[in-house]
């Protein structure tokens, strides 16, 4: 005799599947913490690799902790032969794709692929924080049909990553801006991407299959892809002045109008205000401060819709920063996941500390107990 079937909630909605230590979420006033700190703290007062050292190890940390991870950062920042080889041969891909190829190929050359400790994924995590950019950079510059850049190990992981980038050594400003990026987008509890990451985990796979996984994940437009979808729009509504006819075509169309709204939040996603500014500024400086004003007249055409709670999300200045950093369309999904990668491993590592199988139900509406039909009898 079977069990009655349960509530459904279509998408997990609603439901806590685990605990975590990793980072909390107020969606109805916009409140963001990792491991207990503000995002605004973060954002304006860290670094990344201060910002990565305390979601892999709990606490902010000294000089000279800092300077350890910094050191292991910038010593893993080199890809195995074979891998740039493999991303040669798929180099016409789309980055995401090649991202996904080249960190399962790094699995075959990491020592510690199959120690599933806390002490080794969290090793791993961090060689892969800095592979990860390499990855990136250097199938931008063969697809170029350029040579990849040399990691700078003088420059910090946000330098060296538009360093490795344009072959440029990039200004403060810059340097800044992705420093600030990165923070913003290195963990965000349970979203799609990280819960693909800790159910592939929870399999007891390894690291770079679950961090593979994430990637995988945060591929698709209704997740990673928005930030691309925003500079997009920005281009089609083309002068600020035209803004409220877009959004009133685009509603009574049925679409969406992207950068706005997310899942967990209904007041403004705090991490859009750590862009926002920046955008600004940076247009200015740029000679192009018409992306900044056509974003604003939209986010102005769409504040009747707040009392909904829907705001801007953190994709929505997002991808006008990459734009004026020079940074093609089909680049903006892979920085969000070079943010990412350690909040992904962070993840993993509580699911690995205190694991089980995440094997959720789905309640059938199928036909039942049907007889079988031999070929010879059934209807030509």
């Amino acid at each position: 005799m079977g069990t009655e079937p349960g509530e459904i909630h279509r998408g997990l909605k609603g439901v806590y599947f685990d605990t975590s230590e990793a980072s909390f979420i107020d969606g109805s006033v916009g409140k963001l913490l990792y491991r207990g700190y503000n995002i605004h703290d973060l954002a304006e007062r860290s670094t990344f690799e201060e910002v990565t050292y305390l979601l892999l190890y709990g606490k902010l940390p000294n000089s000279r902790e800092l300077e350890t991870l910094d050191s292991t950062l910038r010593a893993n920042r080199g890809l195995p032969q074979e891998v740039v080889d493999i991303i040669r041969l798929i180099k016409n891909c789309h980055p995401m794709d090649v991202l996904r190829t080249g960190l399962s190929a790094l699995a075959a050359f990491d020592p510690e692929v199959e120690d599933k400790s806390i002490d080794a994924t969290r090793r791993k995590g961090i060689r892969l924080t800095s592979q990860a950019v390499s990855i990136v950079t250097s199938h931008h510059r063969i697809r170029q049909d350029l040579d990849p850049v040399t990691p700078d190990l003088f420059l910090n992981h946000a330098a060296n990553f538009l360093y490795m980038l344009t072959g440029q050594k990039p200004m403060d400003q810059e340097i800044n801006l992705m420093d600030v990026d990165f923070i913003i987008h290195a963990e965000h509890g349970s979203n799609a991407s990280a819960f693909a990451a800790r159910v592939t985990a929870s399999t007891m796979s390894d690291l770079h299959s679950a961090v593979v996984t994430g990637v995988g994940t945060l591929k698709g437009p209704l997740h990673g892809g928005a930030a691309e979808s925003v500079m997009k729009m920005a281009q089609d509504i083309g002068d600020p002045s035209n803004a409220e006819n877009y959004a009133r075509t685009t509603i009574e169309n049925g679409e969406r109008i992207m950068g706005f709204g997310h899942r967990v939040y209904r007041a403004e996603d705090p991490r859009a205000r750590h862009l926002r500014e920046r955008a600004r500024v940076l247009g200015e400086q740029k000679g192009e401060p018409h992306w900044f004003q056509i974003l604003t007249s939209l986010q102005e055409v769409m504040k009747p819709y707040q009392n909904k709670g829907i705001y801007v999300n953190v994709d929505f200045f997002a991808g006008a920063v990459y734009h004026l950093l020079g940074i093609p369309e089909d680049l903006f999904i892979p920085i969000f996941a070079l943010g990412r990668i350690p909040g992904w491993t962070l993840q993993c590592m509580e699911q690995y500390e205190n694991n089980v199988l995440i094997r959720p139900l789905t309640q059938y509406t199928g036909e039942m107990d049907l007889e079988y039909i031999p070929m010879g009898d059934r209807k030509q």
